[in-house]
C-alpha cells in the first residue's frame, strides 16, 4: 500500500529531500520515496508499505535509476521481512519488476541472502528481518561512498583527455541524486567539474519518451547552479557538428561481460555521433551494473516499454482543457502502434572509456573489466 504527501522544497536543494529514506512511524515501518513521476511540478514523498506498493513505483518510474533501483530492491526485501510479509514472494516480485537494470537484482539478492542466512542461523525471524535492513542500510552507504569516487574519477579522467577546463558535456537521461544513494553517477562528475570551476556548459538531452532529461536532470542542475542548456534528443548532431560538445557522459543500467552498455534508449546514437566527432563518449557506473553474467551486448533483456508512453503526452498536475492531471494527452491517430524500447546497446568500440569507483576502464575490453571486478570484490572483502 503506498500513500503521498507533498513538499513545497522550494529552497532546498535535491540533495535535501532524498529520493529513498526508510522510516519508523508508530503506525510501522515505512520506505518512502521521492515521486519522481511529479517531478519537477511537486516534491511529493510516495509511502510504501509493502512489497507490491513498491513494485508498483518501480515500475511507474516513481523511483528509478539503477543504482537507486537496487537500494529500493534490498529495501524491499527487508520491508517484507519486518511486516511479516512472505520475503521470498516479495524478492521474486521486486527483482522482475524491471529486467534491464541488473543493480534492482543485485540489491533484492543482498538482502535476501542476508535475510536466508540469519534465519538458518538463529531461527528468529525478528533478527532475520534485522539482518535484511542492515544489508539494505549497508548497500545505501556503499553507494553513496560509490559515487563520490566516481566523481572523483570521473573528473581527473576529464582533466586528462581534455586539459585547460571549460568542460562543455552533454548528458542523457538522468544520472544524479534522483538515482543514487549518493550525487549520482555521470551528474556527480559533471556537479564536480562544475565545482571545481572546469564546466562550461552542461547540454542536457530532454530524453523521450519520458522526458528525464527535462524533469530530471534539468531540475537537478537549476539546483545545483550550473550553466545548462535543454535540447531535443534529435538536435545532439548539430551541435556536435557545430563543435559545441567536449565530452559525452551518460550512466548505465546493465554493463555485459564484454563491455557493452546497456543504458537509456538513445545512447547508442549519441555513442556513433561521439566516435564520427572524434569526442569522447564516457559511462559513469558502480562496479555493481557490470553483470559478468551477461556475456554480451545481444544478452542483454531490453524492457519494452507501454506504447502510449509515445503516442501520448502525459498532462501536468494541473488539469488542462478537460484532461486528468496526469492523463494522457493523445499526439498520434488512435490505434497507431509505437515501438518503445526503454534502453538501447553501445557495444564496447564506441566507448571511451568506463568510469566506477573502484577506477577508470579504457580501452574497454573483457578482460579489463573482469579485472576490476576482481579487484572490487577483494575490496568488499578485506
Amino acid at each position: 500500500m503506498a500513500d503521498q504527501y507533498a513538499h513545497s522544497g522550494d529552497n532546498k536543494r535535491p540533495t535535501e529531500i532524498p529520493a529513498l529514506r526508510w522510516d519508523e512511524p508508530p503506525e510501522g515501518p515505512v520506505l518512502v520515496l521521492l515521486d519522481q513521476t511529479r517531478l519537477p511540478a511537486e516534491e511529493v514523498e510516495l509511502v510504501c508499505t509493502d512489497a507490491p506498493a513498491l513494485v508498483e513505483a518501480i515500475r511507474s518510474l516513481a523511483v528509478r535509476g539503477a543504482p537507486l533501483l537496487g537500494i529500493a530492491g534490498a529495501y524491499g526485501v527487508a520491508l517484507a521481512a519486518v511486516r511479516g510479509f512472505d520475503v521470498d514472494d516479495a524478492a521474486a516480485a521486486l527483482e522482475s519488476a524491471r529486467p534491464t537494470a541488473v543493480n534492482l537484482a543485485v540489491g533484492v539478492r543482498r538482502a535476501h541472502a542476508a535475510h536466508r542466512a540469519a534465519l538458518a542461523r538463529t531461527g528468529d525471524p525478528r533478527q532475520a528481518a534485522g539482518a535484511a535492513l542492515a544489508a539494505a542500510r549497508q548497500l545505501h552507504r556503499e553507494d553513496a561512498e560509490a559515487s563520490a569516487r566516481m566523481a572523483e574519477h570521473g573528473l581527473a579522467l576529464l582533466d586528462e583527455l581534455l586539459p585547460g577546463g571549460g568542460h562543455r558535456i552533454l548528458t542523457h537521461c538522468n544520472t544524479g541524486s534522483l538515482v543514487s544513494g549518493g550525487e549520482g553517477t555521470a551528474f556527480a562528475v559533471v556537479l564536480a567539474a562544475h565545482r571545481a570551476g572546469r564546466l562550461r556548459r552542461l547540454w542536457v538531452d530532454e530524453t523521450r519518451p519520458l522526458l528525464q532529461g527535462a524533469r530530471l536532470t534539468a531540475y537537478e542542475a537549476a539546483r545545483s547552479g550550473m550553466a545548462y542548456t535543454l535540447l531535443t534528443d534529435n538536435a545532439a548532431g548539430s551541435l556536435f557538428a557545430a563543435g559545441e560538445v567536449d565530452a559525452v557522459l551518460v550512466g548505465a543500467d546493465r554493463i555485459a561481460a564484454d563491455g557493452s552498455v546497456a543504458n537509456k534508449v538513445g545512447s547508442y546514437p549519441l555513442a556513433v555521433l561521439a566516435r564520427y566527432h572524434h569526442v569522447p563518449f564516457i559511462v559513469v557506473a558502480p562496479v555493481t551494473t557490470v553483470d559478468p553474467e551477461t556475456p554480451d551486448g545481444a544478452a542483454i533483456e531490453v524492457e519494452q516499454r507501454p506504447g502510449h508512453e509515445v503516442t501520448e503526452v502525459t498532462a501536468p498536475q494541473a488539469p488542462v482543457a478537460g484532461t486528468e492531471a496526469g492523463g494522457g494527452i493523445p499526439v498520434a491517430p488512435l490505434g497507431t502502434q509505437a515501438y518503445n524500447p526503454a534502453f538501447d546497446v553501445t557495444p564496447p568500440e564506441l566507448v571511451t572509456a568506463i568510469v566506477t569507483e573502484e577506477g577508470a576502464v579504457s580501452p574497454v575490453t573483457a578482460g579489463a573489466l573482469a579485472e576490476l571486478c576482481a579487484r572490487s570484490r577483494q575490496v568488499t572483502i578485506s
